[in-house]
């Protein structure tokens, strides 16, 4: 009977089916923790407000701002159910905000994930995501450029996994999600999907997979609906008790209204590695055709096209390192590359031709120093480089934070 067990949480207990983000590769050693609460704030020097605001020939205006904001955690972990419930409300307030931008903004966030097993055989997972916030989330997988404005995002991902046998299992899987950026309805999205994966245990620390996804897409405005299906083949990895990668190759087919239809290759990847006490890293790779921000402003905003394939590499590594019981430090990079092909000229109801790309380098780095036993000061800087043949989407930008925190 233990043996079974063990096998069971091997086949399913770093799936990511219903992962929350592109770090995601399971609920690793997870343990209760009593509610923590944390309430802190920052100091910010932004020397480009306007980045990303199709402000390709205006000058860079600079502002402070503060981010005040509080914090909970709680987790309870029994032997039927597993509960992870984080949450965060703030705030970005600017000192001196240029015209044309809100001087207070929401950067606030929801998560609660669920893992219930009925019995030895069967699961179910559930992981929920809310957000509204001003600055994009890199690592979520839909922004692939500083938001404009405040964005409500939200996902649900659930899925059943039941186990036939010692070595194989299934994960039968629904989605919901949406994004709406509040300004221009034309990049709004909703989506629904479903999945399903066979999973068989090659070794004790090895999992093959074999995966079928299907997402359906409705867009706002001017944006067309879209449908696209995945095939992928994978192996997910045990290193060691402290370390897991998962790589997912294979086929996407996407079919967009009045459009296209178009195949190209899909890749995924993810690695979380506890290194040793002071050290952990992890690291994502997503290579797809992606429905978001497919409506973009080309030849000097002269017209409005959306795109029937926005194929897009994302790369993503952070960490952090324990310096002593006292400091820490952590930073991270995030590359992406997309590229725009099959445009659709709105105005002009007429295919364009040609293709677009752009490509933006998301640098953060920080500091987290103990005063004392429930108070921490901290120091961040972040550097964003992007690039772009598309209107208004050149920028640099620079910000750095002073905050304090306590925890309790």
């Amino acid at each position: 009977m233990k043996r079974k067990i063990l096998i069971f949480s091997a086949l399913i207990g770093i799936t990511a089916v219903a992962k929350g983000d592109l770090y995601y590769v399971g609920d690793q050693n997870l343990e209760s923790l009593p509610i923590k609460w944390s309430v802190g704030g920052s100091l910010v020097y932004d020397d480009n407000v306007l980045a990303g605001r199709g402000n390709t020939n205006v000058p860079k205006e600079d502002s402070f701002a503060i981010n005040p904001y509080v914090g909970v955690s709680w987790v309870n972990v029994t032997p039927q159910t597993t509960v992870d419930v984080y949450a965060r409300l703030g705030m970005v307030y600017y000192f001196d905000a240029p015209s044309g931008v809100d001087d207070v903004n929401s950067q606030s966030r929801l998560g609660v994930n669920l893992t219930h097993r009925f019995s030895e055989r069967l699961r179910w997972v559930s992981r929920n995501f809310v957000a509204y916030e001003l600055e994009p989330d890199y690592s979520r997988g839909y922004a692939n450029s500083r938001i404009a404005d405040e964005y409500f995002y939200w996902q649900t991902q659930n899925s059943l996994g039941f186990r036939w046998t010692d070595r194989f299992a299934t994960y039968t899987g629904f989605m919901l999600s949406g994004v709406d950026y509040g300004g221009s309805r034309d990049n709004d999205r909703f989506t629904w999907g479903l999945s399903n994966q066979f999973r068989y245990q090659l070794t004790e620390q090895t999992v093959s997979t074999l995966e079928y996804r299907y997402r359906d897409t409705d867009a706002s405005g001017v944006g067309r609906d879209s449908k696209d299906h995945y095939v992928l083949l994978g192996v997910e990895h045990r290193f060691n008790p402290n370390t897991v990668g998962i790589l997912r190759v294979g086929y996407q087919h996407r079919d967009v209204s009045g459009g296209s239809n178009r195949d190209r290759p899909s890749l995924e990847f993810a690695l979380d590695s506890q290194v040793n006490d002071q050290f952990r890293v992890r690291a994502f790779t997503r290579y797809s055709m992606e429905s978001y921000d497919t409506v973009r402003t080309v030849n000097n905003f002269a017209s409005i096209v959306d795109f029937d394939e926005r194929q897009t590499l994302r790369i993503g590594v952070s960490g952090e390192y324990l310096i002593s019981p006292k400091l820490s430090i952590n930073g991270g990079v995030d590359y992406i590359y997309t590229d725009y092909k099959g445009g659709f000229d709105v105005l002009a109801q007429a295919p364009t031709a040609g293709s677009f790309d752009d490509d933006i380098v998301n640098l953060h780095i920080g500091l987290s120093y103990q005063f004392v036993d429930n108070v921490f000061g901290t120091l961040s800087y972040n550097y964003s480089n992007s690039s772009s043949d598309l209107d208004g989407r050149d920028y640099t930008r620079n910000r750095v934070a002073v905050g304090v925190r306590a925890e309790f």
